[in-house]
Parts: C-alpha cells; sequence; structure tokens
C-alpha cells in the first residue's frame, strides 16, 4: 500500500531502495524557498542501521505491514533452532543464520517474538530480561568491593556478560537482552 510523507508516523515500516526500514524519527521542513520536505531517520530492519534520508513532501513510499507472533522456543538441534505455537502448538524451525546472535539470549522453553513482513520472516527477538544462571566466572576475593568493578561471567547459554565483583558460579542473573547489561541476582 503506498502512503505519502505526509502519513508517515514513528515507528512504522516502509520499503526504501528494496530494503525494509522501520521510522526511527521524521520531521516536516518548510524552508522559506523551495518545496517543501521531511527529513528522517530510518532503521534497515535486517541489519539494526540507521541511514538519514530527505524526501520531498508527497512522495509515495511502500508501506509495509509487520506482525508479531509469540512463540515458545523449545531446543536447538545444530542446524535449526525449534520453537512452537502455544496456541496451534505447531512447530517450526528457524536456521541458525536467521536467530544470529540472539541466540546467546534464548533458554530453553522461554518465549521469542518473531517478526514478519508478510509471511517473510525479518527478525527473531527475544524477551527484554532474561534470567540465566552463571556457569563460571573468576572468584571474587575479600577486599574486592571498589564500587564499579566488574568481572567477566559466562552464562549458561554461552553469553559473557560484565557482573559486579561478588557475583559466584550458580548464581542466577536478569540481564536485559538489549544491551547485555547486568541488571541484578535474583
Amino acid at each position: 500500500m503506498a502512503i505519502s510523507t505526509a502519513d508517515f508516523k514513528n515507528g512504522m515500516c516502509i520499503e526504501y531502495n528494496g530494503k525494509l526500514c522501520t521510522i526511527v524519527e521524521f520531521q516536516h521542513v518548510k524552508p522559506g524557498k523551495g518545496g517543501a520536505f521531511v527529513r528522517t531517520k530510518l532503521r534497515d530492519i535486517k541489519t539494526g542501521r540507521v541511514i538519514d534520508n530527505t524526501f520531498n513532501a508527497g512522495v509515495k513510499v511502500e508501506s509495509v505491514r509487520l506482525e508479531s507472533k509469540k512463540l515458545q522456543y523449545l531446543y536447538n538441534d545444530g542446524a535449526d533452532f525449534n520453537f512452537m505455537d502455544n496456541d496451534t502448538y505447531e512447530q517450526m524451525a528457524i536456521s541458525a543464520d536467521m536467530v544470529g546472535d540472539v541466540a546467546k539470549w534464548l533458554k530453553e522453553n522461554d518465549e521469542a517474538t518473531l517478526l514478519y513482513a508478510g509471511d517473510e520472516l525479518i527478525s527473531v527477538e527475544p524477551q527484554m530480561f532474561v534470567e540465566l544462571e552463571v556457569t563460571e566466572t573468576d572468584p571474587g576475593f575479600k577486599g574486592d568491593t571498589v564500587q564499579g568493578t566488574t568481572k567477566p561471567a559466562t552464562l549458561e547459554t554461552g553469553a559473557v556478560v560484565q557482573v559486579p565483583m561478588f557475583i559466584e558460579p550458580g548464581d542466577v542473573l536478569q540481564i536485559d537482552t538489549r544491551d547485555g547489561r547486568f541488571i541484578k541476582r535474583v
């Protein structure tokens, strides 16, 4: 469906130069001389890169309808990640290439959101916060109480995050998946 630049909204998905992009920010500009235009910041859905672009006012672009589905992550069989729809119990396998770096935040039986543009799967997004067990980290010594010092810790999914010195193997941590930041010990 073609839409005009007057219909732009933040978060809207459009097709630009053959790529699917979401509108991060836009601004209508009407200079004293010349025609009006729309200055935008577009995020490429597949790469995550932000592109600055200017459209002439009234230009038509193709709008894309995005749908998201919450599915339960079941297991990884080596080549594919297997998910299940909790409503229909239908299972689907998604290639490891499509899942990408998100794999380090997926724990069996957790939910993930799959984003579709039409019938095409665009991305797999984990929950915003996950609880994972520490499998390996350096021991903290008495006296290591300097505020703000951190050490690396390996989690049960293989992800490595920076944690405070008091964290020990076996602790369960809440992690923000957007930036891999330690939130709290559970």
